[in-house]
C-alpha cells in the first residue's frame, strides 16, 4: 500500500510548514487527489489516522477534495470533466476524441489550519 509512502512524505511537509510559521499543532489538513493519481482515499485516511498518531496533527482533521479529469480538446479547446467510470473520452462540445488530461493525474496538499 503505497499510501503508507505518500502519508509519510506529506507529514514531513506539515512538519516543515508548521516550524516555518511557528504552529504547535496543526488542526486541519486540506489534500486534493486526481481521480487518476493512483491514490485510493480510504486508505490515504487510515494511512493519515496512523502517522497522526504522536505528532503535530495528532488532533487533526484530513479533508480530502477529490479533482474530477478534466481534459482539454485539441481541436476545439473545450473543457471537459469526466468521472473515473467513463469509459470514452470524447470532446462533450465537438465530439472529437484528441483530448489532454489537465487535471485529475496528481495529489496537492491545498491548504494547513494550524494553531
Amino acid at each position: 500500500m503505497h499510501e503508507y509512502s505518500i502519508v509519510q512524505s506529506l507529514m514531513e511537509i506539515i512538519e516543515d510548514n508548521a516550524k516555518r510559521h511557528g504552529a504547535s499543532k496543526v488542526e486541519k489538513v486540506v489534500v486534493k487527489i486526481g481521480i487518476l493519481s493512483g491514490v485510493e482515499p480510504h486508505l490515504l485516511k487510515i494511512a493519515f489516522d496512523t502517522f497522526k498518531e504522536r505528532s503535530i496533527c495528532e488532533d487533526a482533521e484530513l479533508e480530502l477534495v477529490i479533482q474530477p479529469i478534466v481534459a482539454l480538446c485539441k481541436k476545439c479547446g473545450h473543457k471537459n470533466l469526466f468521472e473515473k467510470n467513463s469509459l470514452f473520452f470524447e470532446c462533450q462540445m465537438c465530439k472529437e476524441g484528441e483530448l489532454e488530461i489537465v487535471e485529475g493525474e496528481d495529489m496537492y496538499l491545498l491548504s494547513l489550519q494550524m494553531e
